[in-house]
């Protein structure tokens, strides 16, 4: 299943939350503290050891996170840790920062490209995703040379794949057939 999948039901969750207490900003920051802890390789290493128990790690955890989670975000950190799902930080936060975004009028956009976009590149982009969404688009890039040029975008549900791997992907397919 992929990561996405299984970190939207905490996002949307976590979202909830933020909205009725209008604490987009707030949830922003423990999910920001909680995401660095989480992705610290002790922390990993920790909660990967099966003989250690998930309290124990949850107790650690919250033990580097001081008092600064709140009741909610110790509730949503010991959940995590318990069902084994710290290691979806990174996609938890991406997708609370897009709710965040649309709750803002705007949308969330990943660009992943094969070499670093300079800022014309990428004010170019945004401007196309804000023509066809009709929105103001906040964008976040990120690297991956797999790709061997080219992009994927996403934007919520939503990707386009414009990389040389995806266009050879398709060749494939249509060979195969």
């Amino acid at each position: 299943m992929e990561r996405a999948t299984l970190a939207r039901p905490y996002a949307e969750a976590i979202g909830k939350l933020a909205a009725e207490a209008g604490a987009w900003d707030a949830w922003s920051e423990r999910l920001g503290l909680l995401g660095l802890v989480a992705g610290d390789a002790r922390i990993q290493d920790l909660a990967g050891n099966p003989s250690i128990p998930a309290a124990r790690v949850a107790e650690v955890v919250l033990g580097v996170c001081a008092d600064k989670l709140g009741a909610e975000g110790d509730n949503l950190a010991r959940l995590l840790v318990e069902n084994k799902r710290l290691n979806l930080l990174p996609e938890i936060v991406a997708l609370f920062e897009a709710l965040k975004a649309e709750q803002g009028g705007e949308l969330a956009a990943h660009i992943t490209s094969a070499f670093p976009l300079d800022v014309e590149q990428m004010a170019g982009l945004v401007a196309r995703l804000e023509g066809k969404f009709g929105r103001r688009v906040n964008a976040t890039q990120s690297l991956d040379e797999a790709l061997i040029g080219g992009v994927v975008i996403q934007v919520g549900d939503e990707v386009m794949d414009a990389s040389v791997r995806g266009g050879l992907a398709a060749l494939a397919v249509t060979l195969k057939a």
